[in-house]
């Protein structure tokens, strides 16, 4: 019985040792840099581009963090050290992090973010990766052409007999809706419904609502034959993607910034959309869907 007690003890001794060695290494598993995305399919793949990008022209390590959050989570995540980097939509982070009224041009935008975030936060705010990914308000085709509309002016004569359906965040965000209904006189049959992003552009299809609200680099658009109402008023700010770096980070590692640059504009906003079809509409892994862009950009070794 002594003897068995001992082994007992050996035992769990260890298990306890093994399963320390185990969490030791989880956390020294961490590589070099950390990239983080939000929490949608065009952040997994732009995530993904921002790794692969710094794995392929450095000797440094990436460790993903996928679908971390939102711009707030991402945002606290990045000054607190958790992660390295993420890719942020200038104007979120002007209107949303920052507090600061709207701005429509988008270099007055970038300098005064890229001033603030340094001043504030010790981020880099890097040049914008070539596209915008702005809110979009969108109709049926069909609809547009029966009642010829292209502009959300256009659109404002129809709302009245319309139903709208958008995401909570933008029925609640300072450069949401309560101002766009405000500036175009947007007014709709009932309240609009409060929906999931994943079910929308199914409740327009199956004519559930009349109008959502996506992203204009959303793959669904071209592929339902779907159209994007013009802010003739200028209403949204811009949303340029633009690498969000801790300052910290690019101090440590100097070659990051020369990896960095060189997807600097790449993107434009119909090679965005394409991408995101590819994951979304062809199911394609997000990994070789951004190898192959690298591979047509002449950006893999």
């Amino acid at each position: 019985m002594k003897k068995f007690l001992i082994l007992c003890i050996l035992t769990c001794v260890m298990a306890v040792a093994i399963a320390s060695c185990n969490l030791n290494a989880n956390i020294t598993s961490r590589g070099d840099i950390v990239v983080a995305s939000k929490d949608f399919t065009e952040q997994d793949i732009l995530g993904e581009l921002l790794a692969q990008q710094i794995e392929d022209t450095t000797n440094l390590t990436v460790t993903r963090r996928p679908r971390l959050g939102g711009s707030f989570v991402c945002h606290n995540a990045i000054i607190a050290g958790q992660i390295d980097a993420y890719i942020e939509y200038t104007g979120t982070a002007f209107t949303g992090i920052l507090k600061q009224q709207a701005i429509n041009d988008p270099k007055v935008v970038h300098e005064k973010l890229k001033q603030a975030y340094a001043q504030q936060f010790n981020l880099e705010v890097m040049p914008s990766l070539g596209f915008e990914n702005t809110f979009a308000m969108i109709v049926r085709g069909e609809d547009a052409k029966r009642y010829n509309i292209q502009t959300l002016s256009d659109a404002a004569k129809y709302t009245p007999q319309w139903r709208g359906g958008f995401g909570y965040e933008f029925l609640e965000r300072q450069d949401g809706f309560p101002g766009l209904a405000k500036t175009y006189n947007l007014r709709f049959a009932k309240p609009p419904q409060i929906m999931d992003l994943g079910l929308i552009y199914r409740a327009l299809i199956q004519k559930q609502v009349d109008m959502i609200a996506g992203n204009s680099t959303d793959g669904q658009i071209s592929r339902l034959g779907l159209v994007v109402l013009q802010d003739d008023k200028k209403y949204f700010p811009p949303y340029e993607a633009a690498p969000i770096f801790r300052q910290e980070t690019l101090n440590k590692y100097p070659q990051l910034r020369n990896a960095i640059n060189q997807i600097t504009g790449k993107i434009t906003a119909d090679e965005m959309r394409q991408l995101n079809y590819l994951v979304e509409g062809e199911l394609q892994d997000i990994k070789d869907v951004v190898r192959e862009f690298r591979k047509s950009k002449g950006l893999s070794s």
